[in-house]
């Protein structure tokens, strides 16, 4: 018997036992309509079948992935792909996900919410049971909406940098460090009817996450008739929009980093095993072990690795001793709930009220509606923890003065509702800057205990002096605004100063004065025909090695910036045999045969970061990844996009790579929310069957 035959088998008797999760879904009461991008516009009456729609639209294009973070999140991905899934399984046991689903779904999941998670484990059940050859692991199957929601909270919990934590407990290296750059960030602006030239309200949605892999976006549209229309972005496994627009209102997502996760340190009783003490008081270390399996000459060979849990939270041991994570993610999972709820909403307060939920542990939001209001909020759960420890670095596990049970209520975060300058924007910066200096919120009134950014960096800075250019901004302008590549005269890297490298005097080093002098006359924009940003380009990566060398305060001196420049024209002679190249010769856009020219910089605008691809040439890997520019007019919500490579997964489907070329080249395309045009435009309509 084949293995293709055996998994079938072994589905179908699992799917024959599990009826109860899609026996209320007829797929013939669900269309999956097909724009010329291969982009899912999923209809349906109701809202778990548009659930069970959007499971098989974007299993047909991406089923692997899909599976791969529900292995992650269900410490099944070791099985599959070996060492790499190690990481993953063992999180998502040290946090304990397994139990806190089973603890919290009947109570803490809305009987609404359910529906939608059992209607999206039922679409992604049947393809699985009707494509056998694509399952990557039987143990994965049935999907139910526990396991759905095991990998939403491990997700949630390094949003949250619990992994960073974990990684520095096991390297014995508990020193808070920034790291050398974050390859995830986002831009988000709006402009209300004050700032724009039309009377129209903008909202720019402009990701900078991977372009491909587990939190890559997927675009989709759903529409039911029980109240919800959107068009936007998800993650894989998702059964809900995270950023996108409604026929109401938008909203868009950028990465924050205020302080939400702590670390103690264990008092540990000098001669009994496994107690620790907190105020005087024995308590005893809870033990597991986190088992993990993988293949070495195809043999299975089991791992294990012991973890622990007091009443701080998860526990490691390592050589310094042991140490306890605590974060409000582990606490929590109504997570996706809140993103389905914010899919529905038709006005700001509805908006607001479910942000109130709480429920997301962290993430910017960016918000526009048709009524003219927009909003920013440094959203997030922030303990509220007691004064007088340095909260970045270790604190004391041994009293319960540190042991926070409270998080800020919404109300009480950084934010700005409609602003008189009629704007706000935010790139991964400080809250406290986000709109004009009139209408900022005062940092002065939260505690640096919260963690807040107080910093600028080169996108805030540049998006802040385009914004403040005009009085008013057509939507024109918008877009130039939107697609801006130019860094600010001082740049602003958060990981690192090298304006030492704009005052080096050429003639003092004329091995390399022409890359020098090609640096300091470039225009700064990062056009992948220009030479200066390539010579820069080169130099960027180039100095990843002294990175570790450097003082505490990462300024990079002219000696080492020199170095830096004569590595980069070895690299540039072995490679490319010449000094003259732009930089669309040296960084590219790739996706399986296809390669391009593509413009952008760590930490301009249109940010982009990457790793070596061939030939001494470099391949995007992350930046700008799904762009959604949306307008709010009397004619409804007009919306624009692209995406990096394009719909489809599968090399043979013609949507596999079909949007780069409007991607490289600064464009988009027309969406709609309306269901005449998308049956009018529909290149194939179809059941999830």
């Amino acid at each position: 018997m084949s293995n293709s035959i055996k998994i079938q088998l072994v589905l179908f008797i699992i799917f024959s036992l599990n009826q109860s999760l899609f026996s209320q879904i007829s797929p013939k009461s669900i269309e999956i309509v097909r724009d010329g991008y291969g982009i899912p516009h999923i209809f349906a009456q109701t809202d778990a079948q548009v659930a069970y729609g959007l499971a098989w639209a974007h299993a047909e294009d991406d089923f692997k992935t899909i599976q791969q973070s529900y292995l992650a999140g269900n410490f099944l991905l070791s099985k599959h792909i070996g060492k790499k899934g190690i990481p993953a399984d063992f999180l998502s046991q040290f946090i304990r996900s397994e139990e806190l689903v089973n603890l919290q779904y009947e109570k803490e999941t809305s009987p609404e919410y359910k529906k939608i998670l059992e209607a999206y484990a039922a679409g992604m059940n049947s393809y699985a049971e009707k494509h056998p050859e694509e399952v990557l692991s039987k143990e994965l199957f049935p999907v139910t909406p526990k396991k759905m929601m095991r990998y939403g909270q491990l997700q949630l919990f390094i949003s949250s940098k619990g992994d960073y934590w974990v990684s520095k407990i096991i390297e014995n290296d508990l020193n808070y460090t920034p790291s050398k750059e974050d390859l995830k960030g986002s831009n988000t602006f709006a402009f209300n009817s004050s700032k724009t030239t039309d009377g129209n309200i903008y909202l720019a949605i402009n990701t900078h996450q991977p372009l491909d892999g587990p939190v890559s976006w997927y675009e989709a549209h759903l529409c039911s008739e029980e109240g919800t229309n959107i068009l936007g972005a998800l993650f894989a496994g998702s059964p809900s929009i995270l950023i996108g627009a409604n026929e109401h209102l938008g909203w868009a997502h950028t990465v924050n980093q205020p302080d939400k996760t702590d670390v103690y340190a264990l008092q540990m009783h000098p001669k009994k095993k496994n107690i620790y003490i907190v105020d005087g008081e024995e308590f005893k270390l809870e033990t597991y072990k986190a088992k993990m399996n993988i293949k070495v000459f195809g043999i299975p060979l089991g791992i294990s690795k012991k973890y622990y849990r007091s009443i701080f939270g998860p526990t490691l041991k390592n050589k310094s001793g042991y140490y306890s994570v605590r974060t409000p993610a582990l606490f929590e999972i109504r997570g996706l709930e809140q993103w389905w709820r914010m899919n529905k909403a038709t006005s700001f307060k509805e908006f607001y009220d479910i942000l109130k939920m709480q429920a997301l542990p962290g993430y910017n939001i960016g918000y526009a509606d048709k009524n003219d209001t927009i909003f920013y909020i440094s959203n997030g759960l922030i303990p509220k923890r007691v004064e007088g420890y340095d909260w970045k670095e270790v604190v004391p596990g041994n009293t319960k003065k540190t042991l926070w049970t409270e998080t800020y209520e919404i109300e009480k975060l950084p934010q700005v509702i409609q602003p008189k300058s009629g704007y706000f924007y935010n790139t991964n910066h400080s809250p406290f800057k986000s709109t004009d200096e009139k209408n900022n919120p005062d940092g002065e009134l939260f505690s640096l205990d919260m963690g807040f950014e107080r910093y600028d960096n080169n996108r805030s800075i540049r998006l802040k002096e385009l914004i403040d250019a005009q009085d008013k901004v057509s939507y024109k302008d918008f877009k130039r605004i939107k697609y801006d590549r130019k860094y600010p005269k001082k740049m602003n890297f958060s990981w690192m100063d090298i304006n030492a490298l704009f005052e080096i005097d050429s003639k003092r080093y004329p091995d390399i004065a022409s890359l020098i002098q090609r640096i300091q006359n470039w225009d700064r924009k990062a056009d992948a025909n220009s030479m200066g940003a390539g010579t820069f380009g080169v130099l960027y990566y180039n100095l990843y090695p002294y990175y570790d060398a450097l003082p505490e305060t990462k300024i990079f001196p002219e000696t080492t910036l020199v170095q830096g420049l004569r590595d980069s024209k070895a690299y540039l002679l072995k490679y490319f045999k010449t000094l003259d190249i732009t930089l669309g010769d040296f960084q590219k856009l790739v996706r399986g045969e296809k390669e391009l020219p593509i413009y952008g910089l760590p930490d301009v605008i249109t940010s982009m970061s990457a790793k070596p691809h061939k030939d001494g040439k470099v391949k995007i890997v992350s930046g700008e990844s799904y762009i959604e520019l949306v307008r709010f007019t009397p004619q409804g919500t007009l919306i624009e996009s692209s995406i990096s490579y394009g719909s489809s997964d599968h090399p043979d489907s013609p949507h596999f790579d079909d949007q780069m070329e409007i991607y490289s080249q600064f464009k988009t395309k027309k969406m709609s929310l309306s269901k005449e045009d998308t049956y009018k435009n529909a290149k194939r309509i179809y059941h999830p069957e």
